[in-house]
């Protein structure tokens, strides 16, 4: 079977791509498909997340596209899923983020599932709408802006800029013999 997805870029511009991939293809393969269908190089990497129908999703959903975990394997990666292991019918979204810096955000979404059409090969690009812009769009998923308030009071305590002037000109380091024993 072959599974059609509307990649759609998180900006303010309509600009999308519409990708058909086997079913047996991995979370990898769309990756490439995606990286390739909107031009970029490439170099970066990127995860999927899956999501509600609502398009919320949680970090700890993430399929990265490699193993990052504290034990060597025990992370599953992009190439550990199948297409047909996250997408059906009952389960249509997914969200994509490539370039964690950039942070390009991606909303993935299964359109059809039809039989393979012989001669074809994939994945393939069915269609594309839109330039990609020079930069990613402040996207809502980078979360809040940061404040400086110290809203716990976790910087309040006894000590002052005062406190630390018992540190001007103090030479004491000078007796731990730095000078002479330095290679």
């Amino acid at each position: 079977m072959v599974y059609k997805f509307r990649v759609i870029l998180d900006a303010e511009e309509d600009i999308f791509r519409d990708i058909a991939i086997l079913e047996d293809d991995t979370l990898e393969d769309l990756h490439n498909a995606i990286v390739n269908a909107f031009g970029f190089d490439g170099t970066e990497t990127g995860s999927f997340f899956t999501c509600e129908d609502d398009w919320t999703w949680n970090e700890e959903d993430e399929i990265p596209m490699f193993d990052t975990g504290d034990v060597p394997g025990e992370m599953k990666t992009m190439a550990d899923f199948k297409i047909n292991d996250l997408m059906h019918r009952d389960s249509t979204k997914m969200v994509y983020v490539y370039d964690f810096f950039s942070m390009w955000t991606f909303f993935i979404e299964l359109g059809a599932i039809e039989e393979k059409e012989e001669g074809e090969t994939y994945p393939a690009l069915l269609f594309s709408h839109g330039e990609l812009p020079a930069e990613a769009a402040s996207s809502g998923f980078r979360g809040a802006d940061v404040s400086n308030d110290d809203i716990y009071g976790d910087f309040e305590d006894e000590f002052d800029e005062e406190d630390m002037d018992m540190f001007d000109g103090d030479d004491s380091f000078e007796d731990f013999g730095y000078e002479e024993n330095w290679n």
